[in-house]
């Protein structure tokens, strides 16, 4: 299905070395503290705030390109406008407040704003929320193409490299093989569209080869379905990457202009995103697998190297955010579960104990992701599922935890915690066994 010169497999395994390189040089010889495994010493700037932010919150490269494939432009109104407006939502009214917290996680603001008992249900919601599992199958999916393994050996594979350096350096690693990957990935989709419009034309050939619904704002979607999605979009208010990478920001002011200059770097990619999507469908009107229009436009569009680089892009996007989240998970395991429990032990030894239980939540966290993975292979689904059953729990309690004014009792906040994420689940198995 997919070809690929010599040079650009070396390309793409010189790839998987780099990051892997990077991922372990960024491991720090002295000893470290908890602060500095989970974040990075709070010492990210503007410049390392906007390339760990933007790559890590653009990580469903194959499932923006499916969804680019079926429905056009629609794209930029489902997976961008409603990301943007809470993204820059975020980035005025939550931003500043996160940082002067000086916690470390999401659950940790929910411990000193209310109680145990909520935070460790909110522990539990924020661990199935940043689940990986729809990037270990998208890179198990890239990596299978590319190699012509199976998917289950792909996966594997894999998601083993990217705890491997995780392991190792923490969020530091995380951060700094993110800064290569943010690069890459622009450079990826920078490629492909010149390569296309020399190929096919411009947009007088998109005009007359693509579905006319396909350059409507809706897509042919229903009012309902599109407002799903902006609902969706509220997952940008209790994403924990955001607020993590507000508490490792040197200050305030650094993650409110991260934010907003990211936003920006969004609004660019999504432009190169859904330009080679519109180029996959008119070039390939009866893709069977709309899943791999990126790389079947790249299969027919660009010479060797070229597609190389392009392969890196996607890889690169993808990575990113698995590592970000498979991160995340094995903090909400190590700080936010265990060592939460561990509360009472002297300092020092729960500041060893931490890091300790966050290594081993790295296992978890990859293994919950990969079982997910093949038990839901389906990309859009797998974010359909997770931001609908958990988005309604952490809302009310998270947002009104910042304000004074609006800060809920405990009991209401657990109780509102379980009630949204109880009835959001059981709503969507309802759908599910009605559809």
């Amino acid at each position: 299905m997919v070809t690929l010169s010599f040079l650009d497999t070396l390309l793409i395994l010189l790839y998987f070395a780099v990051v892997v390189f990077i991922g372990f040089r960024s491991v720090r010889k002295e000893k470290t503290s908890t602060d500095e495994y989970l974040l990075a010493g709070r010492s990210l700037t503007l410049p390392v705030f906007v390339a760990t932010l933007v790559s890590t919150w653009y990580g469903g490269i194959l499932g923006v390109g499916e969804y680019s494939y079926r429905y056009g432009i629609s794209n930029w109104v489902v997976f961008g406008v409603p990301y943007y407006f809470f993204a820059i939502i975020f980035a005025f009214v939550l931003a500043k407040k996160a940082r002067t917290t000086n916690l470390a996680t999401i659950p940790d603001k929910l411990y000193e704003a209310y109680d145990m008992k909520t935070s460790l249900l909110g522990a539990m919601l924020t661990f199935v929320l940043v689940s990986p599992a729809p990037y270990v199958l998208m890179l198990g999916i890239l990596v299978q193409l590319v190699f012509g393994t199976s998917l289950v050996t792909s996966i594997l594979l894999s998601t083993f490299l990217t705890v491997c350096y995780l392991y190792a350096g923490g969020f530091r690693s995380d951060v700094n093989t993110n800064i290569v990957e943010f690069i890459l990935m622009f450079a990826g989709f920078a490629i492909i569209i010149p390569f296309a419009y020399a190929k096919f034309g411009g947009f007088d050939f998109l005009q007359s080869n693509l579905p006319p619904l396909h350059l409507t704002w809706h897509g042919g979607n229903s009012l309902q379905f599109i407002f799903v999605w902006f609902f969706i979009a509220l997952w940008t208010l209790v994403d924990p990457a955001f607020h993590q990478r507000c508490y490792a920001a040197k200050d305030g002011a650094t993650a409110q202009k991260g934010i907003l200059i990211s936003t920006l770097c969004w609004f660019v990619f999504d432009f190169f995103t859904s330009t080679a999507g519109l180029y996959a469908r008119a070039a390939m009107p009866h893709l069977q697998q709309p899943l791999l229009a990126y790389p079947m436009l790249a299969e027919i569009t660009l010479p060797s190297v070229a597609k190389g680089m392009f392969y890196i892009g996607m890889l690169a996007t993808i990575m990113s955010t698995l590592s970000s989240l498979t991160f995340i998970g094995a903090v909400t395991i190590g700080n936010d579960i265990i060592g939460r429990l561990l509360v009472q032990e002297e300092k020092d030894i729960r500041s060893a104990a931490i890091t300790l239980w966050t290594k081993f939540g790295l296992v978890i966290s990859a293994s919950f992701a990969v079982v997910l993975a093949l038990w839901i292979p389906s990309v859009v689904k797998l974010w359909y599922v997770i931001g609908t059953a958990i988005i309604p729990g952490l809302l009310v309690p998270l947002i009104t935890s910042y304000f004074e004014r609006l800060k809920i009792p405990a009991a209401f906040a657990f109780a509102a915690m379980l009630f949204g994420w109880s009835v959001s689940t059981l709503w969507l198995l309802w759908g599910q066994m009605n559809g």
